[in-house]
């Protein structure tokens, strides 16, 4: 029989920590209603200013920019000076909070945090039966991931992503067959339908309301060498239709992605590429301890599970 001694100096850290997460998740909360009603961008252009000249500079009730604000100084975000009584974003801390910080906004990711709560229910009944949760259960998901791949896959395209294929560039310029499976609202297609006039673009995703959002960017943007479609990407039955194929962020995501993988092969032509955009993980939860989002990133996997 083992018999195990308590540790109360390893027991109090604990507790503190646990206190740590408890108040990092409400200021988590909080940076995403931040994001969502402006008030990082409104704070960042304000000089220091009292809470009801920040509710009227943004447009918001000052009862609840108050208590916001609240959150943000105590959890040392914002700046408060006493005697005046006025707030002030540093501007070390906007240049990860704001719109104009874009690809370093940290804040359009926040937004997961409630996006994943309001699912809470179906997961935990996941737990129980097995099965996942369909996207169609996420209120603004579709919204939310399109700005966040906009300020990292979209905003690195034509400088960093596209450039590591050698010469796709320069085919993209003379004109080939491209395909992106799992495109979500389209935006990154979009642009480089926008970029590639001669090169034909076709994108599929699972999700009617993300195909529909991207089909209404194409006709707004009037690009007539693009098409989306609402498609399983497991069931791909194409046969060497493209010339490129690109998944961003999309893989991991997928209930069988050895299927969807073949799928892809599949419907490369001989001579085609796949690029693929996934996160930078182990498959192997002790391969991950160091990695930076480690809980971030399986909150989001069991919670799409």
């Amino acid at each position: 029989m083992t018999v195990q001694t308590f540790d109360q100096t390893k027991a109090e850290a604990f507790a503190d920590r646990m206190l740590d997460i408890l108040n990092s998740g409400a200021i988590a909360l909080m940076t995403s209603i931040g994001h969502r009603t402006g008030l990082f961008d409104t704070l960042a252009k304000l000089p220091p200013s009292t809470s009801q000249q920040i509710a009227d500079a943004a447009g918001l009730n000052e009862r609840y920019v108050r208590e916001w604000l609240g959150v943000m100084v105590t959890g040392r975000f914002v700046e408060y000076d006493p005697v005046t009584g006025s707030y002030s974003l540093p501007p070390e801390h906007a240049a990860f909070l704001t719109r104009a910080a874009s690809p370093n906004n940290i804040a359009v990711t926040a937004q997961f945090i409630p996006l994943l709560a309001t699912v809470e229910d179906r997961v935990i009944d996941c737990f129980y039966k097995g099965g996942g949760v369909p996207y169609s259960a996420y209120q603004r998901f579709h919204q939310v991931m399109a700005e966040d791949s906009g300020q990292t896959v979209v905003a690195a395209l034509e400088e960093y992503v596209l450039p590591l294929v050698p010469r796709l560039t320069e085919d993209l310029n003379k004109g080939i067959d491209v395909l992106d499976v799992g495109c979500g609202s389209g935006h990154a297609l979009v642009e480089m339908a926008k970029r590639f006039p001669n090169s034909r673009f076709t994108g599929y995703d699972i999700s009617q309301e993300a195909i529909a959002t991207a089909q209404s960017e194409i006709s707004h943007q009037g690009l007539t060498n693009i098409q989306f479609q609402v498609k399983d990407a497991a069931k791909l039955d194409e046969v060497e239709q493209y010339d490129l194929i690109c998944t961003f962020d999309a893989v991991h995501d997928q209930a069988k992605p050895d299927v969807v993988l073949r799928g892809i092969y599949q419907a490369l032509r001989p001579d085609g590429t796949y690029l693929m955009q996934d996160i930078r993980a182990s498959s192997n939860v002790h391969g991950n301890l160091d990695h930076p989002s480690a809980p971030l990133l399986y909150t989001f996997l069991a919670c799409t599970a």
